[in-house]
Parts: C-alpha cells; sequence; structure tokens
C-alpha cells in the first residue's frame, strides 16, 4: 500500500514536470521555464518562440499523457501535440536529459535524428536567412523551417558531440561537431551576417561548435585534423567574439610549439604577395603569438602574462631572441614590472649575442637605484663577465654579490653562484700580469669549483666540466680526466663537449689512439648534424700521428658532410648561440687546417687552392693571413710572410699565432742590435700574455734570450725552454676550451 503511494507520487511528480515542459514548448517561455526546472551551467541554445494560446492548451491535455516518463512515450506525446515535429521533440527531449546527467540517455535521444535528411532543408533555410539580412527584402520563398526549428536542432548536435566526449568517443564527437560548421559554412560561405540569429543564439551555437572541434580532433589524437580545425576556426569568417577569437589563437599557438606535431604550410590563398606565411609550426606559432600581444597594445584584450611566456620560448628556439626584445620594448607601460623588463631584455640580448647590450641592462637592474642583490641577475651578469675576459673582474664581484645575496640554505643555488665565481676567476688570471697574481687566482678558481661541486655532492655535470676544464688548463691532468670522466657517466654521453673535451685531456697525455677511439665513440652516439666538431677533432689526431693522408679524407668527408648540412637547414632553422655561425666558421676553419696539412707536405699548389676557398667565405680572416704568411715562410719569402702576418695583426691585434710568426720571422731578418732583441721581445711576450700556455711563444722567447750570451740571458732561456717542453709535452692537440 505505501509502495503503491510512492510510485503514484513519483508519477505525479513526472507528470507535473513534463507538463511544465509541455507547457513551455508551446508558450512564450520556453527557455525560461526549462531553466527553472533543470539547473544547468550550460544556458539552453535554444531560443524564445512565441505561439498562440491554443497551443498552449494542446499541450496541457497532451502533457496528462506520459505517466512513465519513459522517453518513447514522451516523444509520441509531444509529435500528437503538433507543435513540434519529430526530429524536433527528439532535440528537445535530448537537452532535457543532458542537462540532467543523463548523458547516455541523451545521446540515445540525438542519435535517432536524421541529420542527413534534415541537411538540405537546415542550409535552404539560413542561406535564406542570410540573404534577407544582407538585402533586407521579403520577396523570398519561404523556407521550410524557421530559424529556431533549425537552432534547436544544431543544438542538439552540439550536445551529441559533447555527449560523445564525455563518454570518451572523441573521434566521433569530432564528427558531429564538425557536421555544424560544414552546414553553416556552405549556407553561409561568406559568413555569418553581423547579428544573424540573435535572437535564437545561433551564433553562441556556431561559437561553441568552433572552440570545441580542435579540442575534440586534439582528445583523439589526430593532430593533423585538430591543426587544420584551428586554421578553420580562424581563417573562416564564423563573426567570433575577439576574445573567443584570441582563446582559439592562443590556444593553437601552444600546440603548434608542444604537440610535437609538424604542420604543412597553410594555404593562404586570400594573401597578398607581400605579406608573411609561415612556413613550419614553429613560424606559425610565432605569428598567432604575436598577433595577441598586438591585440593587447591595442587594448583589444585583456592582457595574460603567459602569452609572452610561450612567445619568449619560441623565439629562444627559433634563435631569433632578439625580436622578443622587440616584443618586449613595445609592450604598455605598467603590465610589467621594471626590473622584470631590464631582467628579460638582458636575457634576450644575451640569447642574441650582444651582451654588451645584455650586460648594460644588468648594470642598471642591479644599481642601487633599482635591485642591486637581484640573484638571478647577478648570476646572469657573472656568467656574460666570465665569457669575456676584459670584463672578468666585475664578474668575480657580480659572483660574490650573488653568493652573499643568498640567505637561504639551498645548496643548489650556492652551487651556481659558486660555479660562476670560479670561471671568472679562472678568465681573471688570465689578464694577471705578474706571475704570483695569476696563480693566486687559479688556485682561488679551482677552490670555487671544488666548493660547487661538493655542494652537489659532484652529480652536477656542468660543474664536472669547468672543474675538468680548470684542471687541464692548469695542466693537472690526471684529476681533469677524472672529471671528465665522471662528466660523461653522469650525462650519459648526450653532451658533444664532454666527448670532445675527454679526447683532448687524452690528447695532451700523448694518447692518441684513446682519444681517436674516444671521437670514434662520440660518432656512434651523435646525430648526424652533431658531428662536425668531432670530425674536425679526429682529423687533428690523425695530424698528431703523422697519419696525413687519413686526415685528407677525414677532412674531405667533413665537407661533404658540411655542404649537405647547409642544404638541409630551412627557412626559419637558425642555430642558437651556443653555436653561432657554426658551419660556416667550421668550413672555415677546416680550409686553414687542409692548408697546413698541405704546406707540411710542400703541396704549395694544393695550399693555395684551400686558401682561396678560405678567402671567399671570409676575406678578413686573422687565421687565413697567417697560414698566407706560414705559405710564404715556408717557400722563403720572409718579406712577403712578414706583410700576411702583420696583415692579420691588423684585423686581430690578440691573434697569439701571428704574434710569435712574426717575431721567428723578424729574429731571422733582423741584426743582433738592441733595438730588434727588443722588437722581438715584445712580440712574443705579447703572445704570453694572451695565452701563458703556448709552448712555440716559449721556445722562441727561449732562443731569443740564447742568442744574446750572456750568463743572465742563458739562465732566463734555460727556463723558457724547460716552461716549452713542459707545456709541448702536456699540449692537447686543440685547446682545452
Amino acid at each position: 500500500m505505501r509502495r503503491s503511494r510512492t510510485e503514484k507520487g513519483r508519477r505525479g511528480k513526472s507528470t507535473r514536470n513534463f507538463g511544465k515542459v509541455m507547457k513551455c514548448l508551446c508558450s512564450g517561455e520556453q527557455l525560461r521555464a526549462a531553466d527553472e526546472m533543470v539547473p544547468s551551467e550550460n544556458e539552453s541554445l535554444a531560443t524564445k518562440d512565441r505561439t498562440t494560446s491554443e497551443s498552449s492548451s494542446r499541450a496541457v491535455e497532451i502533457t496528462k499523457k506520459p505517466h512513465t516518463g519513459n522517453i518513447e512515450e514522451a516523444e509520441s506525446s509531444l509529435r500528437e501535440s503538433g507543435c513540434l515535429n519529430y526530429e524536433e521533440a527528439r532535440a528537445l527531449l535530448g537537452r532535457y536529459e543532458y542537462q540532467k546527467g543523463n548523458i547516455e540517455a541523451a545521446l540515445h535521444v540525438f542519435e535517432g535524428i536524421d541529420i542527413a535528411a534534415l541537411t538540405p532543408k537546415i542550409k535552404f533555410t539560413l542561406a535564406r536567412g542570410g540573404e534577407r539580412r544582407r538585402r533586407r527584402s521579403q520577396s523570398f520563398s519561404t523556407p521550410p523551417m524557421s530559424i529556431n526549428a533549425v537552432t534547436l536542432l544544431l543544438e542538439a548536435i552540439l550536445l551529441k558531440a559533447k555527449s560523445l566526449q564525455d563518454l570518451g568517443r572523441f573521434k566521433e564527437g569530432a564528427q558531429s561537431c564538425k557536421v555544424i560548421l560544414d552546414v553553416v559554412e556552405s549556407s553561409l560561405p561568406d559568413g555569418l551576417p553581423q547579428n544573424f540569429g540573435a535572437d535564437c543564439k545561433l551564433q553562441e551555437i556556431v561559437s561553441k561548435s568552433v572552440e570545441l572541434l580542435p579540442e575534440l580532433w586534439k582528445l583523439a589524437d589526430c593532430p593533423h585534423e585538430a591543426i587544420m580545425s584551428y586554421r578553420w576556426a580562424l581563417l573562416h569568417h564564423w563573426n567570433l567574439e575577439v576574445e573567443t577569437t584570441a582563446k582559439i589563437q592562443k590556444e593553437f599557438a601552444v600546440f603548434l610549439l608542444y604537440s610535437g606535431a609538424e604542420a604543412s604550410p597553410p594555404n593562404l590563398r586570400s594573401q597578398m604577395d607581400s605579406s608573411f606565411v609561415p612556413r613550419n609550426s614553429l613560424e606559425e606559432a610565432i605569428l598567432l603569438l604575436m598577433i595577441l600581444l598586438r591585440k593587447f597594445c591595442l587594448k583589444k584584450i585583456q592582457w595574460d602574462p603567459s602569452i609572452l611566456d610561450h612567445l619568449s620560448f619560441a623565439l629562444s628556439v627559433s634563435g631569433d631572441t632578439r625580436a622578443l626584445a622587440n616584443q618586449v620594448e613595445e609592450l604598455l607601460p605598467g603590465f610589467m614590472d621594471r626590473k622584470e623588463i631590464f631582467y628579460k631584455l638582458a636575457l634576450c640580448y644575451y640569447g642574441a649575442d650582444e651582451d654588451s647590450v645584455a650586460l648594460n641592462l644588468l648594470r642598471k637592474l642591479l644599481s642601487k637605484s633599482e635591485d642591486p642583490m637581484c640573484f638571478p641577475a647577478l648570476l646572469l651578469a657573472s656568467k656574460i663577465c666570465g665569457e669575456n675576459p676584459s670584463h672578468a673582474e666585475e664578474g668575480v664581484g657580480f659572483a660574490l654579490r650573488a653568493v652573499e645575496s643568498l640567505d637561504s640554505t639551498c645548496d643548489h643555488l650556492k652551487s651556481t653562484a659558486a660555479c660562476l665565481l670560479g670561471i671568472s676567476l679562472s678568465a681573471h688570471s688570465k689578464s694577471a700580469v705578474a706571475e704570483y697574481e695569476r696563480v693566486k687566482r687559479q688556485a682561488e678558481a679551482l677552490q670555487a669549483l671544488e666548493t660547487a661541486g661538493r655542494m652537489t655532492t659532484m652529480s652536477d655535470p656542468i660543474i664536472h666540466y669547468h672543474l675538468s676544464l680548470e684542471y687541464a688548463e692548469q695542466r693537472k691532468l690526471d684529476a681533469a680526466l677524472d672529471c671528465a670522466k665522471q662528466m660523461l657517466k653522469l650525462e650519459g654521453g648526450s653532451n658533444i663537449k664532454s666527448w670532445l673535451l675527454l679526447s683532448r685531456i687524452l690528447s695532451a697525455q700523448k694518447r692518441f689512439v684513446d682519444a681517436e677511439t674516444i671521437i670514434e665513440a662520440a660518432l656512434d652516439q651523435s646525430g648526424k648534424w652533431e658531428q662536425g666538431e668531432l670530425l674536425r677533432t679526429k682529423a687533428k689526431l690523425q695530424i698528431a700521428q703523422g697519419q696525413f693522408k687519413n686526415a685528407i679524407a677525414t677532412y674531405t668527408q667533413l665537407l661533404a658532410f658540411l655542404q649537405v648540412q647547409s642544404k638541409s637547414y630551412g627557412y626559419g632553422k637558425k642555430l642558437l648561440k651556443s653555436n653561432g655561425n657554426f658551419s660556416g666558421r667550421l668550413e672555415l676553419e677546416i680550409w686553414h687546417d687542409l692548408a697546413y696539412v698541405y704546406i707540411n707536405l710542400s703541396q704549395w699548389s694544393d695550399a693555395e687552392i684551400c686558401l682561396s676557398k678560405a678567402k671567399v667565405i671570409n676575406a678578413y680572416s686573422a687565421n687565413r693571413c697567417h697560414a698566407t704568411g706560414v705559405l710564404y715562410e715556408t717557400k722563403g719569402l720572409y718579406k712577403e710572410a712578414i706583410r700576411a702576418f702583420l696583415e692579420a695583426l691588423d684585423i686581430d691585434p690578440s691573434h697569439v699565432p701571428s704574434l710569435i710568426s712574426t717575431a721567428v720571422v723578424l729574429r731571422r731578418l733582423g741584426d743582433r742590435s738592441h733595438h730588434s732583441y727588443t722588437v722581438v721581445r715584445s712580440f712574443l711576450m705579447n703572445a704570453l700574455s694572451l695565452d701563458r700556455t703556448n709552448h712555440s711563444a716559449w721556445y722562441n722567447l727561449g732562443l731569443l734570450y740564447d742568442s744574446q750570451g750572456t750568463p743572465s740571458s742563458s739562465l732566463e732561456a734555460a727556463e723558457c725552454f724547460e716552461a716549452a717542453v713542459f707545456l709541448e709535452e702536456s699540449a692537447p692537440v686543440e685547446p682545452f676550451r
């Protein structure tokens, strides 16, 4: 008895609710009554439609029929009411089930709608509606459906796509969503007229479909279709809101940057010849992000800091951080903190290889009036100074301030500051005039690097690299070798610089076979575009072993590799700052190396050909002028050799090989006068002030002292010869750094 009453109560409640649905359907308040009855986060997309009071009364009668709440019975009742046809009834019932959260039931209802049969009517109705709005004429034939009915059916398709998304059937959902856009585009090829369908929210359906389609393709793991959908959304006239378009542009840019999908260039037939057309995903993402920044500068959209973050990443990958600096400088004041602007611009200019500009910006940021203890800025300033010996002392100061600014116990930050301090001290030691000062700075540099290593329990490969480098330059080769091996192990052989340093240390120990084995292992581990420097080192090792023919073959292989590489790099594939114009520089040095090989083999014509090839690449190269001078010197043409060496010094006054060669030829040509002795000595001392580890400079200085024949000069000559022997025995085939 109690159960029977409960069932009757439920049925009565269901009847009353359904009666409200029918009443609102056939009265003038479709949306309002439905939304009051069914709370929903998504406002219904069907719109108000005025009907007569007779329809309302019919609906009240019909609502008494579906007692069970069964979908089929309700559907039949709606058809019998005469106010909605079969498809519209299912569309409304499906929306009702979807709003209640009955996703599977809603999908079942939506799948009963024959969209293919309705599509021609929908297209005709939309086309007629668009023509009336454009021409403001009522002379057209009556469309087969009302705009409200079209809206109701398109909403059903959209909700079907969302239902499929909720059920994890993403590809089917995307195909369903695409139907809406296909219908609208084919009906209105010139786009939706302004305020078209404003009274029935057709525009809202289109906007939501445009946003949903690429998301569904992404969830379906169809990147190509997602990219096409994004382009479709942005290139067709959907009459979207500015904020909606900006949202789609940002999502598309993020997808292009991080999805790993490489898209074919867009086919922009409407573009003018002078317009920029992106040729790859990276360029397309950059273009989208720049458009968003421009919209912000024009105050069309709200400021979104993540846009600049994504653009920073994109332009850094492309190697064009100078363009990023321009974008930052064009931002409206007040949206970025002044200190943040200084630091970001410094990073941009440093990435663009404009170190002096970056350093000046950091100096402003680290001034007393700004933020003198800004830790990231201090680290970057110390790094820049450590790469330039003329600013090394300033770099030491920045690194010390960075250490002082740390009030936390973070060993990683402390070790980074200590590492940069060691790098700056090492660079600063090279400018020391007095020997004791140089030795002191080198000891301090080594101590700072060892401290950084202990802070990280010797687990940071970057610290290992600089520590190994410092040991090697101080000719502590066993310690350098141990560090290099540990570094290679930590990195798993993924860094070319580690392989090169290890092979150079082995070559300094005169273990040329082992060094060449390391290079061969590195060639097996590395990608084809990373093998240039490895092959050059292999050739140098072969020269050190007297294998000149093998070296020439390796250089020939390397030149062929560079030619293929230059053709393979497409538009926009710029190399990062760490490589600079790597291919061009490497090819230039290869021709110089080959010229020296042919000079040693007395093949003058081949050497001249190599030098002519180098001149085509760079007519103002100190290395090329020096090689030309060596060629003249070998032929006995000393005056021509002097001119070539002096030309090299005009290009680069700090070119150590030319300083030494000039001194050698002058000593051969000159007399034993004091003036000649002083000139030759000045050249050699200048060379040693720039490179204290150059064994050739020490040897020739010893010869100069020995030629004086005095007891004191003989003692000085002996010291020079001793230094020359030690340095030659521990000299690598290429400089460690």
